[in-house]
């Protein structure tokens, strides 16, 4: 079965479109108007082996915080849409991502209890023409609306485009993995609960 999600999110503030394909080849096509935000999804995509077209628009002349925090729930809802029962998935995953100076780490878990820890401080308000403090509302958006576990952390780093960078990546590979199916276990829900 495809694990695909097509989906509208549509407020007063904002109205993007989603379509997503947690079995793609990291082929994407994302538009938010705001250029380092497309880059970060564009990351998702290719360390996540996802296949996301992801269309933004919204009030970027108030403030960039609505779009970058709704594209993270339109995005969580589309990998819970995806996701399906859950059946078969590795459920968690972590990755330790190096990148020149700088690493970062990020562990992802559906356990159906959103929580999300962000510890990705940058020193520079603005990377590109990106504000750096919604770095963690976008977090907390996919974690919330993916009812997923997401923590953050920037262990070390000088570059503020490389703290960021280093941490889209890490998640993007946590993800990739805590998606994952597990030919043994298709059919069984990854909790003793009973319940995701």
């Amino acid at each position: 079965m495809p694990r695909t999600a097509t989906l509208q999110r549509k407020t007063n503030e904002t109205d993007i479109r989603v379509r997503l394909n947690l079995d793609g080849h990291g082929i994407s096509r994302v538009a938010t108007g705001i250029r380092f935000l497309d880059h970060m999804l564009d990351l998702v995509a290719r360390h996540g082996a996802f296949d996301l077209t992801l269309g933004a628009k919204g009030d970027l002349d108030v403030d960039q915080h609505h779009i970058v925090e709704d594209t993270g729930i339109a995005l969580g809802e589309a990998v819970l849409k995806a996701l399906g029962t859950k059946r078969g998935i590795l459920r968690a995953g972590y990755f330790l991502m190096p990148m020149d100076e700088t690493l970062a780490a990020a562990a992802v878990d559906f356990g159906g209890r959103p929580y999300c820890v962000c510890e990705a401080r940058v020193a520079a308000k603005r990377v590109g023409d990106f504000q750096t403090e919604l770095t963690e509302d976008f977090f907390q958006g996919f974690a919330q609306a993916a009812r997923a576990n997401v923590h953050l952390r920037v262990l070390y780093g000088r570059s503020s485009h490389h703290r960021i960078e280093a941490v889209f990546k890490a998640f993007a590979r946590a993800l990739r993995f805590a998606v994952s199916r597990d030919r043994r276990l298709r059919r069984v829900l990854p909790s003793t609960k009973g319940l995701l």
